[in-house]
């Protein structure tokens, strides 16, 4: 592999982004975080080369559809912090990329195109406004890590059972009064964060050994509910700790 060409401009106090910026077709790497842009040129398609983009902690409402070009973006996309309200169909044309953060926007939906993105190992959406998230998900099959704190969720789509890679999910402040069904029959999860959620029963699914296999920490903290001795047994003798 050739060695990465980089651009950072990282907290440069630029406000737009700089029109040769889009002539650099040699670039590998943008880095855009902290400079004050509010919007992102359609030009952005240029940038065929591009593995990372970093625009986080910007004030960027709305993202061009010309994202979906960047077809050689496999390593990282930063989009978190700012002021976005939907993301672009066009981001299931990157099959490539491994780990998107959309993290701190105003978003209420995922697009149902994510499903394209089929090599994420890592999709980070967590402080936003989503109350659902899209049947596509389970079309992730390589995605390790779903990170969800701080939104509006009070379930998840069945289509959750078929990521079997799937190793830690954060589930962190919304709105579950329950713990989802359709995870029981995830067979990597290691961790699964449900704190501050509106849960007051755990099911009896948790202790059957073939339910999650392989957790490792169940956190129940700020949650209404009290773990029967039973259950925690059963958990403890499969080497899974149970905070609560």
């Amino acid at each position: 592999m050739t060695d990465d060409v980089v651009l950072n401009l990282w907290r440069q106090p630029l406000g737009e982004v700089p029109a040769e910026v889009w002539d650099r077709t040699d670039l590998t790497v943008l880095i855009l975080a902290e400079t004050g842009i509010s919007e992102l040129s359609t030009a952005i398609g240029r940038l065929t080369g591009l593995r990372t983009l970093d625009l986080g902690h910007n004030r960027i409402a709305a993202l061009p559809a010309e994202l979906g070009d960047l077809t050689g973006l496999g390593d990282f996309l930063y989009l978190h912090d700012n002021e976005l309200t939907a993301l672009p169909d066009s981001l299931g044309r990157l099959t490539a990329l491994r780990y998107l953060n959309a993290g701190e926007n105003r978003l209420t939906e995922l697009p149902a195109a994510i499903g394209g993105m089929a090599s994420l190992v890592e999709l980070r959406a967590q402080h936003n406004r989503l109350g659902a998230l899209p049947g596509t998900i389970g079309e992730l099959g390589a995605l390790r890590e779903l990170w969800l704190r701080g939104n509006e969720l009070t379930g998840l789509p069945d289509s959750v059972a078929r990521l079997a890679e799937l190793r830690e999910l954060e589930l962190r402040e919304n709105a579950l009064a329950e713990v989802p069904a359709v995870l029981a029959g995830l067979p990597q999860l290691r961790r699964l964060d449900l704190r501050g959620n509106r849960i007051t029963e755990l099911p009896h699914w948790l202790a059957e050994p073939t339910a999650l296999p392989a957790l490792e920490k169940l956190d129940l903290r700020w949650n209404e509910v009290r773990p029967s001795v039973r259950l925690l047994d059963a958990l403890g003798a499969r080497g899974c700790a149970v905070l609560h």
